[in-house]
């Protein structure tokens, strides 16, 4: 059994993984793909300032948190409950805490994406996900996120296109060419936004994509 560690080796770990957050949470949760298509949703209504990017990213982080919960338990009680209990070295946290990452991050990231980092690398392809390595699983995912977070945020703008289209063509019918579109379109984007609970329809779709 190893020796339990010291308290000041328990608080450069500490640090260490606090210094590592925000990478963190960037690639190995789903807090990219939440902010990138509220990141289309903005773009799409058109309002700038409205709701400020602060909210937006609480909001992301807080979902992410939510989504991320049952993975962070895992890692816990398989890696560092052990670890402070003196049964892990410190070489053998990140095998212990990799399971659980890597049960989240497999389902959500595409074959071929997977296939491509093992084909740079020159690497033989993995026969369980168990053999998948996070140096190749974490990128991959990304990858995978981002196009997802693509896929999704051109769906959430095309309807607001179409509003876009529709107002600036019923503008220039009417020879009113001295109103800005945008003027109109974003009270009318605002409107089928809210009558649509927009918000709580987004928030569901995200959540629904990734639990």
């Amino acid at each position: 059994m190893n020796a339990v560690p010291t308290s000041a080796l328990q608080l450069a770990i500490v640090l260490a993984i606090a210094s590592l957050v925000p990478a963190i949470v960037l690639t190995c949760t789903c807090f990219t793909r939440f902010i990138i298509v509220f990141s289309f949703l903005k773009t799409g209504l058109g309002t700038s300032g409205a709701p400020p990017n602060q909210v937006l990213v609480g909001l992301a982080l807080f979902m992410t948190a939510f989504v991320m919960a049952p993975v962070a338990d895992g890692i816990h009680k398989a890696a560092l409950v052990p670890y402070f209990e003196g049964k892990l070295a410190e070489s053998q946290l990140v095998d212990a805490a990799a399971p659980s990452l890597r049960s989240f991050l497999l389902p959500r990231t595409r074959e071929e994406d997977l296939a491509l980092f093992y084909e740079v690398s020159d690497q033989k392809p993995p026969t369980t996900a168990a053999d998948v390595p996070l140096r190749i699983a974490v990128p991959a995912f990304v990858l995978s996120e981002l196009k997802t977070s693509f896929q999704m945020g051109l769906v959430v703008l095309l309807p607001f296109l179409v509003v876009d289209l529709l107002v600036a063509t019923v503008l220039s019918a009417l020879g009113m060419m001295m109103v800005p579109p945008m003027v109109v379109a974003i009270p009318v984007k605002l409107l089928v936004f809210l009558s649509v609970d927009g918000w709580h329809l987004l928030t569901s779709s995200l959540l629904r994509g990734v639990v």
